[in-house]
């Protein structure tokens, strides 16, 4: 059996914390999270933007960027939303949301943004 990999991360240093499941691997380029919003757009999922302070990043509410954009499937205008918030909040963790209407849920959730802490 191998060896579980253990990742250091503490409480006091918010820019050690993981947040679902995309951030134990890799940071995704663009092209990568581009592929994540068209997973999200062929689904039928409907796309949502949202974004918090570091230190609160572990708490269940994050703030809502605007609506979500309900029937959404233009990746680019996706993308130029989690943007623009970062944009807006530049030191807030931005996160994209695929809401699944059928199962009441959410489909997907991905920080695109790490926020610097201050």
């Amino acid at each position: 059996m191998s060896e579980m990999q253990d990742y250091a991360s503490s409480l006091a240093d918010t820019s050690s914390r993981k947040f679902e499941t995309f951030s134990y691997l890799p940071e995704m380029d663009a092209a990568r999270i581009r592929k994540q919003v068209e997973y999200i757009v062929s689904k039928g999922w409907n796309p949502a933007v949202e974004h918090t302070e570091p230190e609160n990043a572990f708490g269940h509410y994050w703030y809502m960027w605007k609506l979500p954009l309900f029937g959404e499937t233009d990746v680019d205008r996706i993308l130029a939303e989690a943007e623009a918030c970062h944009k807006a909040h530049p030191k807030n963790h931005v996160r994209l949301v695929g809401y699944d209407n059928y199962a009441q849920s959410k489909g997907a959730e991905m920080v695109v943004f790490r926020g610097q802490s201050v």
